[in-house]
């Protein structure tokens, strides 16, 4: 797992439709004894007793957090899972949470103090035990779909006493540790029901009630149903939810999310509805269409080994290699990409770091295409020409039709069309459903595919340490010691322009090496009832339950 002195650093439908409206009912007659309070922000927890239903297409990889690293799952953990450090609605920048305070005390000694009288909603004391427990856990399993890449920096974790705890790190002044706590590594589990070792079943963490969020899960069927209930000792910076009850349930198709919240059968859509449907539900005057900023950006990976002329291949070789890659580069058309797929709810993206965030730059326009953002075959047949290769190049390219949207099926149908341009590729397009695919791209199964990033913390590091240090999430083999230097480098810089500076380099760098191409950057999109307050798509990314209030 480790390599050059660091750690890698990663981020269906229900069958019967009364089968919701029996949760909803049960939900609906489970009172908390603040109910008659109100619910204002700052009472003391679970406001209106009237349930509010959650509509998504995203997929559950683990309820427990050292197995998975997806949007979907982490969507859950962050409802019912306490955090060190936490992103408020409205901001970007992480506080304490279950913390008292939270402060470097030495260059590489990072120290929380707990709040007194933290439990988990089954009556176990939350401690500094457990803190040191679930970064342990994570770094023990190191699950191949887990989070523990984000962790490359601690050395170890000490449980100085109940109350407090002292991370110890490997290189000094690390500039982004405090949002890796609030990011998927980040949750606090309890020691007394998950495994030390090893991943914990849903099934036993839901039996357990080992939760300590804003909301506990009362019931939980994985990627059909989970029933959410406020959990009153809750005493973190984010305060208690305005709602008691809330239910997520999860559908297999957009048209099922849209139909869904449009009939009003559920209150609100989040992730994902597709550029067409948005575009009828603005219009639709039953429905609420939000918008915030977006952090999502979709790209394609190259496997180094097995790409065409990768390290494994009859015909390895490094130059070559290089040059299909560049190819690629030189033959997308974001703007047709953004336009005819996406209708402008996805942007062109031309560099690694998202237009918005300190640092961001954009080296892929410059180097490739036609140098204002168009595509370029004769560039692209040339750099092939220059090194050797002759065309068409077969290309063997994978994408998800269930991950990321129906619109995949459209969006890697355009970008066949635009490799295959004056006979420059000859590319064989395969799907494969999200369950099988998150496992098969690592085990060097897809030679180029496709993969999209949602940020752990709104920070230009998050696009960068995942992707290009060595060991990174990818697994796509990809290694260059000087980018592994330059990204600690800014990870440790406390100057804001020098980092910014790096920030800056390592895009240029690794857009000359191309391991991954960026080629969109998208917006959040949620759509409610117009009964509905409450709704949050802020710059931390996260769309949480517990401000959601029906009007």
């Amino acid at each position: 797992m480790a390599s050059a002195g660091h750690r890698r650093r990663g981020l269906t439908a229900l069958g019967v439709s009364a089968a919701l409206a029996l949760v909803l009912a049960a939900c609906a007659e489970t009172e908390s004894p603040d109910d008659a309070a109100g619910g204002d922000a700052g009472t003391d927890g679970g406001g209106s007793s009237e349930a509010i239903a959650v509509g998504t297409t995203d997929v559950i990889t683990s309820l427990d957090p050292a197995g998975s690293y997806d949007n979907g799952s982490f969507a859950v953990q962050n409802q019912v899972f306490p955090f060190i450090m936490n992103t408020p609605y409205g901001s970007p920048d992480v506080e304490p949470d279950i913390a008292e305070s939270a402060e470097f005390t030495s260059p590489t000694e990072y120290t929380v103090t707990l709040k007194e009288g933290l439990t988990f909603a089954n009556g176990n004391e939350l401690t500094a035990s457990d803190v040191k427990f679930s970064f342990d856990r994570q770094l023990a399993i190191a699950d191949g779909n887990g989070p523990s890449s984000l962790l490359y920096n601690l050395d170890s974790t000490e449980a100085v006493d109940d109350l407090t705890v002292v991370f110890h790190l490997k290189s000094e002044n690390d500039q982004i540790f405090p949002q890796i706590l609030s990011s998927p590594a980040g949750p606090i589990v309890d020691e007394d029901v998950f495994a030390a070792d090893a991943l914990t079943p849903a099934d036993e963490i839901v039996e357990g009630n080992a939760f300590a969020g804003q909301y506990t899960i009362t019931d939980y069927t994985e990627n059909e149903l989970i029933a959410y209930e406020a959990f009153e000792d809750y005493q973190g910076v984010l305060g208690p939810a305005e709602t008691a009850n809330v239910t997520a349930q999860y559908f297999a198709d957009e048209t099922s999310l849209k139909l869904a919240v449009q009939e009003g059968d559920v209150d609100v859509a989040f992730r994902s509805l597709s550029p067409t449907d948005l575009e009828d539900l603005r219009g639709d005057d039953n429905v609420v269409v939000h918008d915030g900023p977006g952090g999502e950006i979709r790209y394609i990976v190259f496997n180094f080994n097995t790409q065409p002329f990768g390290a494994t291949t009859e015909e390895a070789d490094e130059d070559k290699a290089l040059a299909v890659r560049q190819a690629a580069a030189h033959l997308l058309d974001r703007d047709a990409l953004s336009e005819e797929i996406y209708a402008g709810t996805f942007t062109p993206l031309y560099s690694y770091v998202p237009e918005g965030l300190t640092g961001a730059v954009e080296p892929l326009k410059d180097l490739y295409g036609d140098g204002d953002g168009g595509p370029d075959a004769e560039q692209a047949a040339q750099v092939l020409a220059d090194a050797g290769v002759e065309t068409p190049v077969a290309l063997s390219l994978q994408y998800s039709p269930d991950h990321y949207g129906a619109s995949s099926d459209e969006e890697y149908a355009l970008i066949e069309s635009q490799l295959e341009a004056d006979g420059i590729f000859d590319v064989t397009l395969q799907s494969t459903l999200w369950d099988t695919y998150s496992t098969e791209r690592r085990e060097d199964l897809y030679p180029a595919y496709q993969l999209g990033w949602f940020p752990d913390y709104s920070d230009a590091d998050n696009y960068l340490t995942p992707f290009f240090l060595t060991e990174n999430f990818l697994g796509n083999h990809f290694s260059d010691p000087a980018v592994d230097e330059l990204i600690l480098e800014q990870a440790t810089t406390e100057d804001e322009a020098e980092r910014t500076a790096l920030i800056e380099e390592i895009q240029t760098t690794v857009a000359e090496q191309l391991s991954t191409l960026p080629y969109l950057q998208g917006a959040q999109v949620a759509v409610s009832g117009t009964d509905i307050d409450g709704v949050t798509l802020d710059a931390s990314f996260k769309f949480r339950y517990a401000p959601l209030t029906r009007g």
